[in-house]
């Protein structure tokens, strides 16, 4: 066990954030800066809204059931330097190590819209409510958050006639050829309606998630629905860091080496979707990113050269479920990117979501 002494301050706590806390935990004087009340396992957040009284509940894991030595502050960060980080309050915390792990923003449901569970659980109840109630559903947005709305709201309610449309000319683009036939396939099998290279002329008048008169048009053809679902939209959590830490792309992201510090900075790092690695922004890789900066630290709080590093999977990477029976995925293998079967799909990730992987991991305090 490493000696303590050393401060992290993690500022983020999402994935990758919460990750690393927990890894560091015995390691360092950890605080993790989150405004949120607990962890919040994103990828339930989709059939928390279908399924609330099943679901929504398991999506919440409070920081203090994983992090035993270190400590929460439940604030925002508004800026960042070499030294430390100062909070929205005008605080400051200094550190030996800064981590900036403060991820994306992305339209509700997908990500929850307030840091309090109790009204996050609200917000699923209320819009599940609503969404009951429609007949037809709308869409707009057909990357993985909104193939995945639109199977778990179908296996809740196979009757409703659900709707996606998208500018892209194809479903998944990049992805090969055999996921996106067999995608094609079971959304027909599930009677989703698909448009794609069209585009809303208008956005609606009613809210996201609201029921309501959904009426506009796709390329000049009227379109209605009874309530509908922005999925795309997604933004750089990266506010805080424009007076100057490092230059930020036009995405918002932060310049990281191979062992993932701010390019410039030898004690800060950034995980996760704030950095500029090229590769599709997942959970599963600000996990990754988590273990290299996890080793990083530790070599430099014993005096080691920090030797561990990060490299970007050349085949994109995804497993979509469209509930918890059907979905697709894709994975590397030796011989470039293979389609996973169905049973997998479901295995690792359509029926529970992950759910069992995250208890293991943050429910530590009921273990």
């Amino acid at each position: 066990m490493t000696q303590q002494g050393k401060t992290v301050a993690i500022v983020g706590g999402g994935y990758g954030g919460a990750a690393l806390a927990k890894a560091l935990d015995e390691h360092a004087d950890v605080v993790l800066i989150e405004p949120k009340d607990a962890f919040v396992h994103a990828a339930g957040s989709l059939r928390a809204l279908t399924q609330p009284e099943q679901w929504a509940e398991r999506m919440f894991y409070p920081y203090d059931g994983f992090i035993k030595r270190g400590k929460q502050i439940r604030e925002y960060a508004a800026g960042v330097d070499a030294k430390g980080v100062t909070l929205a309050s005008g605080e400051r915390v200094a550190a030996d190590y800064i981590v900036l792990a403060t991820g994306s923003g992305y339209p509700y449901p997908a990500k929850t819209r307030t840091d309090s569970t109790a009204e996050a659980l609200a917000h699923f109840k209320e819009t599940h409510a609503e969404l009951a109630g429609a007949e037809r559903v709308l869409i707009a947005g057909a990357g993985p958050v909104g193939l995945e709305l639109a199977g778990e709201i179908k296996a809740v309610w196979p009757e409703k006639h659900v709707t996606i449309v998208d500018p892209s000319e194809e479903l998944m683009p990049g992805y090969e050829p055999e996921l996106r036939t067999e995608l094609h396939a079971q959304l027909e099998k599930l009677g989703v309606k698909v448009r794609l290279g069209v585009t809303l002329d208008d956005e609606p008048a009613v809210e996201p998630g609201r029921a309501g008169t959904v009426s506009t048009t796709v390329d000049g053809e009227p379109i209605e629905a009874d309530i509908w679902f922005r999925a795309f939209g997604v933004s750089t959590n990266t506010g805080y860091l424009e007076d100057g830490l490092a230059p930020l792309n036009r995405r918002g992201q932060v310049p990281v080496t191979s062992t993932l510090n701010v390019e410039g900075h030898g004690h800060v790092y950034a995980i996760g979707d704030v950095t500029n690695v090229n590769e599709e922004k997942r959970a599963s890789s600000a996990g990754k990113h988590a273990e290299v900066v996890a080793a990083n630290i530790i070599a430099q709080i014993n005096g080691e050269t920090p030797a561990s590093v990060y490299e970007p999977s050349p085949v994109r990477v995804a497993i979509v479920p469209l509930g918890p029976e059907l979905g697709v995925g894709q994975m590397p293998s030796e011989n470039g990117p293979v389609q996973l079967p169905l049973e997998s799909v479901i295995e690792w990730k359509g029926r529970d979501l992950m759910t069992g992987y995250f208890d293991q991991a943050f429910r530590l305090a009921s273990a």
